[in-house]
């Protein structure tokens, strides 16, 4: 992470490194505060759609990876797939903005995670997600 990203964030979120698609979306960035998760992104102009807001793609690929995280946490680190994510978009997210969520696993069994969070922008409620998770026995493709 650049020093630029770093000054970005206010203090106490650390960056992890995410291989994959979700490296386009990020860095993510991540803290605990009393025992609950949260995450955090900085949206840049390559997160803007055609209108100058942040693309809606954008924040559910992120909220996709957030709720993720705490599944899996949940779950024993077990691989895990998300099996169904429903969305609301409730206000517009801005370039610049820093986006948050606090992912509350609502209830699991053990094959399935039922899961939901509010993405935030200073205060203002920006979309709410709620998601279906399936534990997986084994890692997909073997």
């Amino acid at each position: 992470m650049t020093d630029e990203e770093s000054a970005a964030f206010p203090a106490g979120w650390e960056a992890f490194t995410d291989p994959g698609f979700i490296a386009h979306v990020g860095p993510v960035h991540h803290r605990t505060i009393a025992g609950r998760r949260e995450f955090a992104v900085r949206t840049d102009e390559r997160h803007g759609n055609l209108v100058g807001i942040v693309h809606g793609g954008m924040l559910l690929t992120f909220a996709d990876r957030a709720l993720s995280i705490v599944v899996r946490e949940a779950a024993n680190d077990a691989p895990c797939v998300t099996v169904e994510m429903s969305s609301q978009f409730v206000d517009a997210a801005r370039i610049g903005d820093l986006i948050e969520v606090v992912p509350e696993i609502v209830r699991q069994t053990s094959s399935l995670v039922f899961v939901r969070g509010t993405l935030t922008s200073g205060g203002r409620a920006l979309v709410a997600v709620t998601g279906i998770w399936k534990v997986l026995k084994e890692k997909p493709g073997r």
